[in-house]
Order: C-alpha cells, then structure tokens, then sequence
C-alpha cells in the first residue's frame, strides 16, 4: 500500500512529497527547502515515523524544487538523486533565477541519470519514468502503476500546464507531453503537481481549459 505525506517550502510553494510503503521504504521527490527550519519539518517527519529513506526524486532542476537535496542526500548516507540527465543545463541555469529572485544558490549534488520506462524500486513500490519535456528539457514525470498515483512535478497542474517561457521552455514539446503522454493514461491516476491542489487524469482531461479543444473548426 502507498502512503504519503506532503510539505510546501520555499517562496514558492513548492511541494515536496514523502511516498512509502508498508516496510517504511520511502522516496522524497523535490526537496525544496530553504532554510534549517524547514528541512527540520521534513527530517522531523520522516525520523519521527521510522522512516527509511531510499533515494531522492527528482522532476526536474528548477532551483525551487533542488534547494535541499544536497543536504537531504547527505543527511540519510548519500541517496541517489534520480534526474534526467537533460536537466543538467537546467542546475546550470540556476544561478541566473537565485540572483533575481534573491535565494541561495543550491549546494552542487551528483546525480543517476534515469530515462524513459526506467524502474525505481522503494521497497515494494515502483515508479515509471515517463519523459515529459517542455518546462524544461529534462521534466519527467514519477507513475506508481499499482497505486494509480503520479508525481507530475511542474508539466501538468489542476487546471493549468507548466510555464514555458523560461530558459529551455517549449511550449509545443509540453502539449505533446502532456496529451500523447499523460492523457492517455487511466483517468482515476491521482495526479500531484510541484505546486497546487492535487487532481486526477480524468479531471484534467475534462477541465483544463489548456487541455480542450478550444482550436478546433466547427463542424458545418
């Protein structure tokens, strides 16, 4: 059985996600935070329930979503970072948003490059790689099959798509993600984005108004 428990850190409200098993093997997707006190709240949680940590997950290299994992890796015996190797230019670019926006610089971290279909095993749990460019060149998404449970990180929203006007953003590479990717999958997948209220693939294909074919000739 899955189970779960979910932090908002940083200005940005970044969601960073703990995922389970009934053995206490756990995965922590995009640990955002930015200060002691925050990263207190997640060790906090995660000791305090006998947790045990097996590897971090990454969606993508945004600065929002990677300010932690340095610390997180290292704090649990070096996990491994899971990230796609395409967004290693995107933990280049960060310095440029941590200038603007004022925020620390993330500590450097060594990552396992993972890519289409590949398994990431946490205990009895298993989550499916699935590329979905467009955000940014290496955004993917974490599919736990059996759960009908889904880590979208920044692609897919309750009712809105990722931005893509930043550095490595394409806005035809997302829709094609999003559509030829995630749409087709089983409608009753729970769907839990970086950032907002959880959805489901079923609701999004009905409601997000970037979703619907709003483009499409009438029919005479």
């Amino acid at each position: 059985m899955i189970h779960r428990e979910y932090f908002t850190f940083n200005a940005f409200q970044t969601r960073c996600s703990v995922i389970w098993d009934d053995e206490g093997f756990c995965a922590i997707a995009d640990p955002g935070f930015e200060s002691a006190r925050e990263r207190d709240r997640l060790t906090s949680f995660i000791d305090g329930h006998g947790l045990k940590p097996v590897c971090i997950l990454l969606t993508h290299g945004h600065f929002d979503h990677v300010l932690g994992v340095a610390e997180t890796a290292s704090v649990y015996g070096g996990l491994p970072v899971y990230m796609h190797p395409a967004d290693k230019a995107t933990l280049e670019s960060n310095s440029f948003f941590c200038r603007n926006f004022g925020v620390p610089m993330p500590e450097a971290f060594v990552t396992t490059d993972i890519t289409e279909g590949a398994e990431i095993k946490v205990g009895s749990l298993c989550f499916e790689v699935i590329e979905t460019p467009g955000h940014t060149p290496g955004g993917v998404c974490y599919l736990e099959r059996k759960s009908r449970y889904m880590l979208s990180g920044d692609t897919l929203f309750a009712g809105a798509i990722g931005r893509t006007d930043h550095p490595g953003g394409d806005y035809d590479a997302i829709m094609k993600s999003i559509l030829e990717k995630l749409m087709v999958l089983d409608g009753e997948i729970e769907v839990v984005p970086g950032h907002g209220p959880a959805t489901s693939i079923a609701e999004e294909g009905m409601t997000n108004p970037f979703l619907l074919p709003f483009n499409e000739p009438y029919e005479e």
